[in-house]
């Protein structure tokens, strides 16, 4: 009797405290701020020497929305992990069962309460259940990788919106100036209609370059309020403060960072989507293992302790205690092709998977290439658009002399005048097509550059 009561007692406690480690062993995932500002390398960001800039990065770590969905989806993850990590531990419960029963040929009816203590637990022989976590293992790893992607994007979105603004901000300045320029020429022609010396076709051509110059202003702010509503929402600011956000002047952009000769096909391995495609492969090759175990059997030990009294409470010992402690076996012998589909399905996911890695291996390459192709020729395209720049200002310098002397006419000069600022137009889109492009190559690279 001492013995069962011993044995009694262990299974007991081992049952309460079996309750701990479900809530010891319970993964939490959250993002730090540290891990937040790793992911986008603010160092890179502090290269283009823009307090500005660096302020609006800072707002959209903090407090874009997209960005606290994907850190959303990563604690997902990881509360799947634990429900999945669940079935690597005992089931305990613990109940009372009150009951009034009555037996034959006895006239009055008895009651009895039990408070029945029960454990179950799966024997993971095999390693099932454990292929089963390290698969969610997995999971969390592509989900943090995806949360780091999302980061990456939306950093490189402010970027590339914020330097369109500086450069839409230049363009509508030139634009205006461009405006002033056509509406001279355009009363300096209609002028000379009236005199007879030039054509009425002449003086309408003008004109229409006159409402066309003004419908550019219009088009160029209108891309300037939504450039100002994207970042807003970047920010995960109301659009309604858009129109108050600062930003450098154009004048004062200064090409910084340097063009690189090449890059490193390994520089791929640094990508989110390269680690995710990696993280899959290891996933999909953990569901078909456990899919190939769900052939063999289960291993379960079921212990159960009932406390029985049909009269008092205090009346609940070990005479009145009923356990049972037992152990079994149990292989499906059919299940209508569920577990032969489960085995083909996940190992066609694993190849899936082994397909996608491949694909988005060279597709990264291009990218990279890309990005580094746009930034080089870019480059050369500014480079080229500075000499014309002052190839413009230099003709135009002489044309002003040859007007003062009274070689040329005001028109004629006016013209010139409009040549140089469409021309500045086009330095100002290569110059910042060259800031674009870095964030372009820092993009591609997952800020590996």
């Amino acid at each position: 009797m001492k013995i069962k009561k011993n044995i009694a007692l262990l299974l007991i406690t081992g049952l309460m405290y079996a309750f701990i480690p479900i809530y010891a062993l319970a993964e939490k995932s959250i993002t730090d701020e540290e891990t937040m500002f790793s992911y986008v390398k603010t160092d890179w960001w502090q290269g283009f020497d823009d307090a500005v800039l660096n302020e609006y990065i800072i707002k959209a770590v903090h407090n874009n929305f997209d960005l606290k969905l994907s850190t959303l989806k990563v604690e997902e993850a990881t509360e799947n992990k634990n429900i999945v990590r669940a079935g690597e531990m005992p089931s305990i419960g613990v109940g009372a069962v009150p009951a009034l029963y009555k037996l034959p040929a006895i006239t009055q009816s008895e009651g009895i309460i039990s408070f029945p203590l029960y454990a179950n637990y799966e024997l993971d022989l095999f390693g099932k259940n454990r292929d089963k976590t390290k698969s969610m293992d997995k999971m969390i790893d592509i989900s943090r990788q995806n949360e780091r992607s999302s980061y990456i994007s939306v950093v490189s979105a402010v970027g590339s919106t914020y330097y369109n603004i500086v450069k839409l901000d230049k363009l509508i300045e030139i634009q205006e100036e461009i405006v002033k320029e056509r509406q001279e020429i355009y009363d300096l022609m209609k002028l000379s209609n009236d005199e007879g010396i030039i054509s009425a076709a002449d003086t309408v051509n003008a004109h229409k370059s006159l409402i066309n110059s003004e419908s550019d202003i219009i088009e160029f702010k209108k891309l300037r309020e939504k450039m100002l509503n994207m970042l807003a929402v970047l920010i995960g600011d109301s659009p309604e403060n858009a129109d108050s956000y600062e930003r450098i002047a154009y004048d004062d952009l200064v090409i910084k960072k340097l063009i690189p000769d090449f890059i490193p096909s390994e520089i791929i391995e640094n990508r989110p989507d390269y680690i995710s495609a990696e993280k899959m492969i290891e996933k999909a090759g953990f569901d078909v293992r456990a899919a190939k175990k769900e052939f063999l059997p289960s291993l379960n030990i079921l212990g159960v302790i009932s406390f029985n009294s049909t009269k008092y409470i205090s009346k609940l010992n070990w005479t009145n205690a009923s356990a049972i402690l037992a152990g079994g076996v149990l292989l499906p012998l059919f299940t209508g092709g569920k577990r032969i589909a489960n085995l083909k399905l996940n190992k066609n996911k694993y190849k899936q998977a082994l397909e996608n890695y491949q694909n988005i291996n060279i597709k990264s390459i291009q990218e990279v290439n890309d990005s580094l192709c746009d930034l080089k020729l870019d480059n050369e395209k500014y480079i080229k658009s500075i000499e014309n720049y002052e190839a413009e200002k230099q003709s135009l310098y002489y044309s002003k002399l040859k007007y003062k002397e009274g070689i040329i006419s005001k028109l004629d000069f006016l013209q010139k005048q409009e040549s140089l600022l469409v021309t500045e137009k086009m330095t100002v889109n290569n110059k910042t097509a060259l800031f674009i492009d870095q964030i372009g190559l820092y993009k591609s690279t997952a800020g590996g550059i």
